[in-house]
């Protein structure tokens, strides 16, 4: 067991991301008191049933009265509503941290409320599932994964190794970089899939041509695994959409001009260019197990990683 690393955590929302965070640091003893918010009483009740934390209420305000560490997990779109109404509540010395998928939006919503004497430190542990709620979350999730934080300038070096020391003890690779160079790699690397996902799956679904029946019997093969991104939580990916906008739609771009030139390829029979494609693209599969960002196992390592589990 790790050593407590904090006296007193604050966990705003405890969908799949914060009751993840709840499990590791109750296995793993990093703190005293875990005090756990969420606007939902049904929601607020089923984590107590879970036994995440020591102390649940709907209030966030009520929520950061005198933790240490308060990480806000919640849809990127209700960053600037929990940092009104924590912001007064806020212990001096606090570090107030995030797990948004966006980053420039998240700082422009909440870093203006942050009193002066708390440590604001932007954060996006890069790990997670289709699932979402509170039975979703489960230990391990944030092992091997990274945390990118997006630290605004001044911020105070000794609460950031601080805060970095906690993902650490999470299993997390930390890493650095400004937050509009990380909307934009996440735009390629999550919010794509994601958006490219769920238009294939509702274009599936709108074919009059292909029976839904079908389309189920069928789905063992690369539109099953499409299903999987598109089932992830639809208010999150509503807000990343609207949150990320530029990023995402100069990504779009440049995807609309690739398919364009896969689509002639095809067109003409030009059968070079589609195994130079398909050779380079399967190398970027290894590459990722090679990272150690997923395992070579059949089905997408997903067996393996369920056994982990």
């Amino acid at each position: 067991m790790a050593e407590i690393m904090f006296e007193r955590i604050a966990l705003i929302g405890i969908g799949l991301i914060g009751s993840s965070i709840a499990r590791d640091v109750r296995e793993l003893g990093l703190a005293r008191h875990v005090t756990i918010s969420t606007r939902s009483e049904d929601t607020l009740k089923r984590a107590e049933e879970l036994a995440l934390g020591t102390d649940y209420t709907v209030s966030a305000a009520e929520a950061v009265k005198d933790a240490d560490l308060v990480i806000v997990s919640v849809p990127v779109g209700a960053s600037e509503s929990v940092a009104q109404q924590i912001a007064p509540h806020l212990k001096p010395g606090a570090i107030v941290t995030d797990v948004g998928s966006t980053k420039a939006s998240v700082i422009a919503q909440m870093a203006p409320h942050m009193p002066d004497n708390v440590h604001f430190i932007p954060g996006h542990p890069l790990a997670g599932t289709e699932k979402s709620g509170p039975d979703a979350g489960f230990a391990g999730l944030f092992r091997d994964r990274w945390c990118i934080f997006t630290p605004l300038p001044g911020t105070d070096a000794e609460a950031l190794e601080r805060l970095k020391d906690f993902w650490r003890a999470l299993g997390s690779r930390v890493d650095e970089m400004d937050a509009e160079h990380h909307d934009k790699v996440l735009a390629i690397v999550s919010h794509l899939p994601h958006i490219i996902a769920y238009n294939i799956v509702g274009t599936a679904d709108d074919l009059e041509t292909v029976t839904e029946s079908e389309v189920i019997k069928y789905s063992a093969s690369g539109f099953r695994d499409f299903t999987r991104l598109a089932a992830s939580d639809p208010t999150m990916w509503r807000d990343v959409c609207l949150h990320n906008k530029d990023a995402i739609l100069e990504m779009l771009a440049r995807f609309s001009e690739d398919l364009a030139s896969l689509q002639r390829a095809i067109r003409w029979g030009e059968g070079d260019k589609l195994f130079e494609l398909f050779s380079r693209t399967r190398a970027i599969r290894r590459s990722i197990v090679q990272a150690g960002q997923d395992v070579d196992a059949p089905d997408f390592g997903r067996h393996a990683l369920d056994q982990k589990k």
